[in-house]
């Protein structure tokens, strides 16, 4: 774990994570609804149904009043047992009715939510899947994956129940109050007088509600992207001891989430305290100007019951609005964190009109005065972006204004066999990166069989490369998964002949499952040299006009090693292969060598050449490479 989060503070750690866009500050302004609106429209049919059985049952539940108005008039006082047996009827008739239009809204209502949070989802992630790794060096893995569950979990909450009890309230309040005014002028006057005194607690609070619900949010986002590093790293963790240290930082991280939401809550419970306390004095005092004019005959008891009963019926109304606007406002401040991803912008653009790649591809590559810095990416930020990195300067904070790629100039023919080799920070693993366009260069073009890659779409660019990293990445699924994710058309069959080559196919044939087994989170139920060979297995069944191995061997044992390259010998032929090397035997099998220095190329040559003609080379060959041979 990096030192970065042992002294960090959490509350200022998260603030910037993000801020540091305009465009964070512009979503910050705009308003969700519209937003949340447009994953509404596809099921405009099920909105409007919705909305209708609303009014049903709403309805049905008002005219209830009117009945109990009956009863007092028609019924009690006229002790007429036959009326008030149909007064009754009537009542449970419109009981059904409004019951049966509620369980209708009920699960129309829950069903989009549940549909408008996984379609929420599906625009992220598939907007996630093209952003950049600079982005992720920007925004930590667990904050995103915050955002992406909890957030669109809380949103899914209030489009399926708060919003349909905040309408359901509003259009009870509207209906009773015309209600009441039906039934006496004089009193609803009175009422609306106080509707102010109501009304504007909830606009206060609920602005600070929102605020201090985003607040909230971040802090919790904060908190799952600590475990998520904490737990990743476990092994480095237990191995240093540093479980103690670790529980004091996320119980602070838990506290900042608790202050955070201690806030919230409190001006929650002032609103919802406020909000009834009012309402219920407005009630009292209308009642007790109602229950005057009985007395001195200006209107009946019925009138009296069947206003009191709107009565109660609005400041229920009223007081289920003033909890759910808290609700509202929390899912407003997860919206203005959702948009952000969505609308995070793809810094990898496309070309307006993409140039097409012949049918065979032959895989040469022309590097022409290629200049790149990590120029968008803070410093700190930079030790996130790629931990194993070997090509960033870390370690200065101005290494995002200087340049890792200087005006390289380098020509790599078809199927030619090529070494980079330099020390720590010269570049190598960014120029795999460039090749791939995962960054836009500062100047200069790279072009793959003399087509400018910028020109290409970068998901056909990629498709030409074979990777093989380091630390080799494998997935959460089956061994046949894993090795079929190089080329997902591959038949079992196919995925056995690339094991088989790679030399994997005798551990896994061992495995209970066989090719069916799962290996596990990061794949940890195999060994480092299996890793490998798995992934050296994924690059050749996607079989791609060129390879890149980041020291693809480094992982191996002696036997191992020796099978593997046998495999990759096979493999490397007819392919345009870039190798980063920093053993002997690796640059012995090289046609060409090409040595790097601070993002320059100084000297290119074999091994032989070299040795006699850059200093540079053999210093390094007698630190790093020739420890090979001892």
């Amino acid at each position: 774990m990096s030192q970065k989060n042992v002294v960090s503070n959490p509350d200022e750690e998260q603030s910037q994570a993000f801020s540091a866009t305009k465009q964070s500050k512009t979503v910050a302004k705009r308003a969700v609804l519209p937003w949340i609106a447009t994953f509404l429209k596809p099921y405009r049919l099920r909105v409007v149904a919705a909305i209708i059985f609303l009014f049903i049952g709403s309805l049905a539940w008002l005219s209830l009043g009117q009945g109990v108005r009956l009863m007092v008039d028609e019924g009690f006082l006229q002790e007429n047992g036959e009326r008030l047996n149909e007064i009754i009827m009537l009542v449970i008739g419109i009981t059904a009715l409004s019951s049966s239009a509620i369980f209708c809204r009920f699960y129309l209502m829950t069903w989009l939510g549940e549909r408008v949070s996984a379609d929420i989802r599906l625009k992220v992630y598939d907007h996630l899947l093209k952003l950049s790794p600079g982005f992720y060096a920007k925004l930590r893995t667990g904050e995103v994956i915050s955002r992406f569950t909890a957030d669109s979990t809380l949103l899914q909450s209030v489009v399926g129940s708060s919003l349909s009890m905040a309408l359901r309230a509003s259009v009870t309040v509207i209906g009773g109050i015309v209600m009441m005014a039906i039934t006496s002028i004089k009193m609803t006057g009175l009422v609306l007088l106080a509707v102010p005194m109501v009304l504007g607690p909830i606009f206060f609070f609920g602005r600070k509600v929102r605020e201090l619900s985003r607040k909230s949010q971040d802090r919790v986002g904060d908190l799952g992207a600590y475990v998520d590093e904490t737990l990743h790293e476990i092994h480095t963790v237990q191995a240093y001891s540093h479980e103690e240290q670790d529980r004091k930082l996320f119980t602070e991280r838990v506290e900042s989430v608790m202050d955070a939401a201690r806030g919230r809550i409190w001006y929650r419970s002032v609103l919802i305290a406020l909000v009834m306390f009012l309402s219920i004095l407005a009630i009292a005092l209308v009642t007790w100007v109602g229950a005057h004019d009985v007395m001195s005959g200006g209107m009946t008891g019925g009138e009296l019951s069947a206003f009191m009963f709107y009565a109660v019926m609005v400041a229920g109304s009223v007081a289920t609005i003033s909890e759910v606007i808290g609700e509202i406002q929390r899912a407003a401040g997860a919206s203005e964190r959702l948009i952000e991803l969505v609308e995070a912008p793809i810094d990898i653009p496309t070309a307006e009109q993409p140039i097409s790649l012949p049918q065979t591809v032959r895989g040469e590559l022309t590097l022409n005065q290629v200049r790149f810095s990590y120029k968008n990416i803070s410093a700190d930020d930079l030790s996130n972006a790629n931990g194993k990195d070997k090509d960033k300067d870390k370690d200065n904070d101005s290494a995002k204004d200087e340049e890792v790629i200087r005006g390289l100039d380098i020509h790599i023919q078809s199927g030619e066999r090529v070494a980079l080799v330099g020390a720590s920070g010269a570049g190598k693993s960014t120029l795999f990166e460039l090749l791939q366009r995962f960054y836009c260069l500062d100047s200069g073009t790279i072009e793959l069989d003399g087509v400018d890659i910028a020109q290409l779409k970068p998901q056909l660019l990629r498709q030409q490369y074979a990777l093989v990293p380091q630390e080799s990445v494998i997935f959460a699924t089956s061994v046949l998964e894993n090795v079929r994710y190089g080329r997902l058309d591959a038949s079992e069959a196919e995925v056995i002949k690339a094991c088989e080559a790679a030399r994997a196919h005798e551990f896994i044939s061992e495995f209970s499952e066989g090719y069916q087994t799962y290996l596990g989170e990061r794949g940890v139920r195999l060994s480092g040299g299996q890793k490998q060979r798995i992934a050296i297995a994924r690059a050749i069944l996607a079989d791609r006009p060129i390879l890149l191995l980041d020291e693809a061997t480094s992982a191996l044992d002696a036997i191992s090693e020796h099978k593997v390259k046998q495999a990759l010998d096979s493999l490397m032929v007819g392919k345009t292969t870039l190798i980063i090397a920093h053993r002997l035997a690796t640059v012995l099998n090289a046609d060409r060598i090409l040595v790097m220095d601070q993002g320059k190329l100084v000297a290119s040559g074999t091994h032989q050449d070299l040795m006699s003609s850059s200093e540079l080379y053999r210093e390094f060959a007698s630190l790093q490479l020739i420890t090979d041979v001892a």
